[in-house]
């Protein structure tokens, strides 16, 4: 009994993944107008294994570059900030020493940069 209920909820949640699928796809086919688009939402409304069957086997080679398509325009982030390499630990230790004596950081963050000048790796304050 057990094992024909977690069957069903499988299958259950695989149709509704083709459908989602098809969904998806239908309105990232850029050359479907939107009377084709709105076909394939009604047949897939109505008969939807049939449909979701069908849509797979006319437009399979499309929904394989258009999912391509959207993986590569995927861009990475370009972030401007590049840290320099600091000339010397002494004189890190000598900026963090004035920024504690003006009050800018704590006795805890002027440790964790001094002993971060130093090379070693520090956990907290």
């Amino acid at each position: 009994m057990i094992f024909w209920w977690f069957l069903w909820i499988f299958y259950f949640i695989a149709y509704f993944y083709v459908i989602f699928f098809v969904i998806r796809d239908v309105f990232r086919d850029d050359k479907a107008n939107g009377w084709i688009k709105a076909l394939w939402i009604i047949l897939l409304v109505f008969v939807p294994f049939l449909t979701g069957l069908i849509y797979v086997i006319v437009n399979g080679k499309g929904i394989a570059e258009r999912e391509y398509q959207s993986r590569s325009r995927t861009v990475a982030e370009y972030d401007d900030y590049r840290p320099a390499a600091s000339a010397s630990p002494a004189e890190d230790i000598a900026r963090a020493k004035a920024l504690l004596d003006a009050g800018t950081i704590s006795q805890g963050e002027y440790e964790a940069l001094k002993s971060k000048a130093l090379g070693n790796q520090y956990y907290g304050a």
